[in-house]
């Protein structure tokens, strides 16, 4: 294997630096104390800049909730979200009159398309513990042809995303969460349908990579010739691709049809892969919002002042659930998932 393989070595920003058909993806870790009776931090919120803050002060951040962290109501147009839960639990509601709480191993993927508004609160539930919060939220674009689709809301809860484990000739384990694409004999649950990873030849992945302290891993190549990658390597010291060595919290573009071999360092190795295909269409963006054109742009602005993307049924703009309360979601058809 050669080092042609890799195409691209930078230093880890935020957010994450994505490419086509990828558009923003960032990394939540928070280290939350315990929980009040409100669910938001048993701390002083003295000199945080409540609603806009994100400065990490004593290794968390509430973001823009000012009772409990998270992100209260907001709208989206033109692309879609998946959100990966690691620690925590997210409580999401949306203006479809969708509701959930999902937590360690769920995905959420959600198709924005012509609209929507939702939530996303981190409701401590722990009062007598700290409560460790991590997630991904990775954005992915709509072709022009889909970015007025009718929004869905999807869970893929733990047991339904798989799960890879392979062990090297040392016994040393690498697992991956095939959250999107396929990985050996291991295919992610089935996309939004109006989603690019639902296209064909789309060649999206979605993995999460955790490798044993010296673990060797060989990464099998795309599929399409057209398909770009990026291991995004943001927790352990030492990993190897393909003989290089790779400094820690560094994103690594690769030439996505090459095997690679990995090889890990003196601590556990934890990486994210995005792949696909590129959509390549115009990309006009302004903050929520993503089109192709800037009169687009406007236009979502235009219609979300007129029609607030179907309104907000929920009475606040930061809802959560009951602390007692379990894994579910209740879809806008009435549907309820309990797990």
């Amino acid at each position: 294997m050669s080092n042609h393989s890799i195409l691209a070595i930078a230093a880890l920003g935020f957010p994450w630096q994505t490419i086509d058909p990828f558009l923003f993806c960032v990394h939540h870790d928070d280290a939350y104390p315990r929980g009040n009776a409100d669910m938001g931090p048993d701390a002083d919120l003295g000199g945080r800049n409540r609603g806009q803050d994100f400065e990490g002060k004593d290794g968390w951040r509430m973001y823009h909730g000012t009772t409990v962290p998270g992100f209260p109501a907001h709208p989206h147009r033109g692309f879609e979200t998946v959100t990966i839960v690691r620690q925590g639990f997210i409580d999401h509601s949306d203006s479809l009159g969708a509701t959930a709480r999902f937590g360690p191993g769920d995905v959420q993927w959600l198709t924005a398309g012509k609209g929507i508004v939702h939530c996303e609160m981190f409701p401590l539930r722990q009062t007598k513990a700290a409560n460790p919060a991590e997630l991904f939220q990775i954005w992915l674009n709509l072709p022009a042809r889909k970015k007025m689709a009718q929004p869905h809301f999807t869970m893929l809860w733990a047991d339904h995303v798989p799960l890879v484990e392979s062990r090297d000739a040392q016994g040393r384990s690498t697992t991956v969460q095939v959250v999107a694409g396929t990985l050996e004999q291991a295919k992610g649950a089935p996309p939004p349908p109006d989603s690019w990873a639902s296209e064909p030849d789309c060649d999206v992945a979605i993995w999460t990579i955790r490798m044993q302290a010296n673990a060797q891993w060989h990464m099998p190549g795309a599929i399409h010739s057209q398909t770009r990658r990026r291991l995004y390597y943001f927790r352990g010291n030492g990993l190897t691709i393909n003989g290089q060595t790779i400094p820690p919290h560094s994103v690594v573009e690769v030439q996505a049809q090459d095997a690679l071999q990995l090889q890990g360092g003196s601590d556990e190795a934890q990486l994210l892969v995005l792949q696909g295909r590129p959509i390549g269409e115009p990309i006009a963006q302004y903050g929520p919002f993503v089109m192709n054109t800037q009169a687009e742009i406007h236009q979502a602005f235009a219609d979300y002042r007129r029609t607030e993307f179907g309104g907000w049924p929920w009475g606040r703009s930061d809802p959560v659930h009951p602390r007692d309360k379990g894994r579910f979601a209740l879809h806008a058809d009435g549907r309820i998932e309990e797990r």
